[in-house]
């Protein structure tokens, strides 16, 4: 049951462009006790078809500007290979560290976003 429910709410989350992904991952690891490696790994099969159905819908709306998307899609695709790469030779400890870094630096700009936007109105 808990699998089902992190695939709906991650899928919401991709679905809205902010990174479904990085919620799977989080409770896979945490909530479940699954591998730090397995966890990206279920992550990119994820990724497959929830991308899949967002990109048709914002196709039908017309919401993707093809110049910015192909070379951004182009050399996305090469550093998703140089970083599966990378990920299968580092140690699993050092991919979890990297990983709550990476959180880490998001909620602090998210943090400093919010604090501009809310608390320091000039």
């Amino acid at each position: 049951m808990l699998e089902g429910l992190t695939g709906v709410i991650s899928g919401i989350i991709s679905g809205m462009g902010m990174g479904g992904g990085t919620i799977l991952i989080t409770i896979l690891v945490c909530f479940l006790s699954v591998d730090q490696k397995v966890a990206q790994a279920v992550n990119l099969v994820f990724f497959i078809p929830t991308s899949l159905v967002a990109t048709i819908v914002n196709i039908k709306n017309k919401q993707i500007d093809w110049k910015l998307a192909v070379p951004i899609a182009i050399m996305g695709a090469l550093g998703a290979f140089l970083g599966a790469f990378i990920a299968t030779k580092i140690n699993v400890g050092i991919l979890r560290k990297m990983f709550a870094i990476f959180l880490f630096a998001i909620a602090i700009f998210e943090a400093y976003s919010w604090y501009k936007k809310y608390v320091k109105k000039n």
